[in-house]
């Protein structure tokens, strides 16, 4: 069983004069979920975040900004193009779209370029691939307009591929409920403090968010496949320190590290675990603002396993 766990992942920034994202009604965020074919499962909230938990992926609700992935066969760019045409376009402060590339592409019912000509229309921008075409990498856009990030105002993105067999088969069991992959995923030592929602899909599949009381946030989204696992990472917490944890546990064979800091590039990766070389670096100062920086790492040995047998 084949499921795209690669994201789509915008973040929209506002300017609403003194006005909060979070003032407008959850019928409204319900609808610009379903614009990408996806529906909210649950919701958690504190004074600074609303946190939705969607049958793909997450939605983040803070009072300057909304922070949307999706995962599966979603058109995110629908959900985007939406906001935009309920609001004045003189409020968009700011709009950063990602797509990785996924692992079945040709399946997918847009593609980044289509997405991007579509929020052209609002406004213009620009386009930046990370990383080589025929590798990992990661497509960028954002608005060519003037923004200036807080210095706090940091991401980061921690993209897992090929988890250890005996791990991605304890996940398929469907003996595991949400406590224990909490369990399994060290979460008590990656995000203490933090309330979390999270759901396990059936046959398999797992998403969580977690929120604290400072604003920060995680989500963390699991397709344990053998086959095709992919499991991803997405915080305002420095993942690059919590890396060795992750990467511990899920034993993967290759992973990609992405970081958004406004202050500077992360510039060490000394808690990477010696196993892993870095195979490509990129690094660029965005015109909004961010110094963005694509990491890929793969185990530095062979693999050597049999041929999969494709279900047609």
């Amino acid at each position: 069983m084949f499921f795209e766990g690669s994201e789509k992942k915008a973040e929209v920034i506002v300017n609403l004069e003194g006005k909060s994202l979070r003032e407008i009604d959850q019928d409204f965020w319900s609808k610009l979920v379903a614009k990408c074919e996806a529906t909210i499962l649950s919701k958690i909230s504190n004074e600074k975040c609303d946190a939705y938990l969607l049958s793909e992926s997450s939605l983040f609700v803070f009072d300057d900004r909304f922070t949307i992935l999706t995962c599966g066969q979603t058109i995110l760019i629908n959900s985007i193009l939406y906001f935009l045409e309920n609001h004045d376009r003189d409020s968009i402060a700011q709009i950063i779209f990602q797509r990785k590339n996924e692992y079945f592409s040709h399946l997918q019912k847009t593609h980044f370029l289509d997405d991007v000509k579509k929020i052209q229309e609002f406004f213009e921008g620009s386009s930046l691939r990370f990383g080589h075409m025929d590798a990992h990498h990661n497509y960028l856009f954002h608005l060519d307009k003037e923004y200036k990030p807080q210095s706090d105002d940091k991401t980061y993105e921690l993209l897992v591929y090929h988890i250890a067999s005996d791990v991605s088969k304890n996940l398929t069991s469907g003996k595991l409920n949400a406590t224990e992959i909490r369990e399994l995923l060290k979460l008590d030592q990656i995000i203490p403090g933090f309330e979390i929602d999270d759901f396990v899909f059936q046959p398999f599949g797992y998403s969580l968010n977690a929120i604290n009381k400072d604003g920060e946030y995680l989500t963390i989204h699991v397709t344990p496949q053998e086959e095709s696992s992919y499991v991803s990472f997405e915080s305002s917490i420095n993942l690059v320190e919590k890396a060795p944890i992750i990467l511990e546990t899920l034993r993967p064979h290759a992973f990609d590290l992405m970081t958004f800091n406004p202050q500077g590039y992360e510039n060490s990766f000394e808690s990477i675990p010696a196993i892993y070389q870095n195979q490509t670096l990129v690094r660029e100062s965005i015109s909004c603002g961010y110094n963005v920086e694509f990491a890929h790492f793969s185990k530095n040995e062979r693999e050597v396993f049999a041929a999969y047998k494709m279900e047609i």
